[in-house]
């Protein structure tokens, strides 16, 4: 484990990691920019106000976030959910689907979260509700078996995307383009398996993650880990610290080691979680840089964070 844990300095920014041509409405400098404004100044004529989601970013979802609306049990959207069978999908095994209610801000971005070893996806619904009341699509997935090793959890994990997008009854609402994967333990590696085998993927969120494959030089994603000071299972210092330590330095990566936590403390609802898991699914998902704020400066040790590293996200 590496010290002094009070150490927060930010690297300078670099240029962006990875163009995304695919998804129009990316910044990518000034023709860009130009085309926005003038959009912006159609969007006003025409009716008579700003566009929904402003004009500079299609993808931004719900208003403008504060200290205390990211770490809320519950975000603007009323959420619904339906249950996916096993029996009904192949790849992963079975889930739950939690989605935004309405469809008036249009499609939205989608993540699948992945339990533990020997976790169903009861130890990780939590997540569900929370996210997708911020505006995300969420599938929290059960394993085709609880003692699924991390490989096969990402591969889970993906399939699980595939079908949210391709076949689940609420296709229409994913921009297929803003995907992500998170996961507790196992689920946590699974997380890092399914970035390394999509690049494509927008953000990846391993809690208290465990693998024996501790270098991850391949991943282009944007990855967020969050280890915890007192886990005895995946310790910080043979799995989280090394999975972050190992991610290229030009990636938008960041290292949140919880304070006073435990390798099971993913399970339970928690807002420090909550609160930077939100910030960095709405930066990297949606490219909202309103949510920035909560993650540059670098948040700084206190009562629930131990340590944090990391970069301020790059800019493009």
């Amino acid at each position: 484990m590496q010290h002094p844990r009070t150490s927060t300095t930010a690297p300078a920014r670099h240029p962006a990691h990875r163009p995304s041509p695919a998804r129009p409405g990316r910044r990518t400098g000034r023709p860009a920019a130009l085309a926005a404004t003038v959009g912006a100044v159609v969007g006003l004529t025409l009716l008579g106000g700003p566009t929904a989601h402003g004009a500079d970013n299609p993808y931004e979802r719900g208003p403008a976030p504060t200290e205390s609306s990211i770490e809320a049990a519950r975000g603007p959207y009323a959420v619904s959910e339906t249950t996916v069978s096993r029996l009904s999908v192949t790849g992963f095994g079975g889930g739950t689907v939690y989605y935004p209610t309405s469809t008036a801000d249009g499609t939205f971005g989608a993540v699948a979260v992945s339990p533990g070893y020997t976790g169903t996806q009861s130890s990780i619904s939590w997540l569900g509700p929370r996210l997708a009341s911020q505006g995300f699509v969420v599938l929290t997935i059960d394993t085709l078996s609880t003692l699924d090793q991390p490989d096969s959890r990402g591969a889970q994990l993906l399939a699980a995307l595939d079908y949210l997008t391709r076949s689940s009854s609420v296709r229409g609402r994913i921009d297929s383009t803003r995907l992500g994967v998170m996961g507790h333990s196992m689920g946590g590696g699974g997380s890092l398996e399914a970035a390394k085998a999509r690049p494509s993927l927008q953000a990846a969120i391993p809690l208290t993650p465990w693998n024996l494959d501790k270098t991850w030089p391949e991943i282009k994603t944007p990855t967020l880990i969050f280890g915890a000071d007192g886990d005895t299972i995946a310790p910080v210092a043979s799995h989280a610290e090394p999975f972050y330590n190992t991610l290229p330095g030009s990636l938008d990566r960041a290292y949140l080691e919880l304070n006073g936590a435990t390798h099971f403390t993913p399970n339970t609802s928690n807002t420090t979680i909550a609160k930077y898991s939100v910030a960095w699914l709405k930066r990297f998902i949606d490219d909202d840089t309103r949510y920035e704020q909560f993650l540059c400066p670098l948040p700084r040790p206190g009562l629930t964070i131990e340590e944090y590293r990391g970069n301020c996200p790059h800019t493009s």
